[in-house]
């Protein structure tokens, strides 16, 4: 499946300031994955140790967050992913 993945400002110096980039992958972490393979400086900001999705990081789908699915969530052909760095705070 052919992915457009959104590269969100906190990831564009990564990504050689490419503001989408177009994956292969059936589900949101082969996408992850294959973006990955391609600015591998962009694991330690959005995965873990572990492989899963840091906890401030959410997944978008077409605009819509597909927590607690993520890196399992499958995709379409078209399909467009946006990475959100969550804000925290007190």
């Amino acid at each position: 499946m052919s992915v457009k993945i959104g590269i969100p400002p906190f990831l564009l110096q990564i990504a050689n300031n490419n503001r989408e980039v177009i994956v292969e992958g059936k589900t949101v972490g082969e996408c992850l994955q294959a973006l990955i393979a391609r600015f591998p400086e962009a694991e330690k900001v959005i995965m873990d140790t572990n492989g899963k999705l840091l906890k401030h990081i959410d997944v978008f789908i077409n605009g819509v967050s597909i927590y607690p699915e993520e890196l399992t969530k499958t995709v379409k052909d078209g399909d467009e992913l946006y990475i959100v760095n969550i804000i925290v705070g007190g």
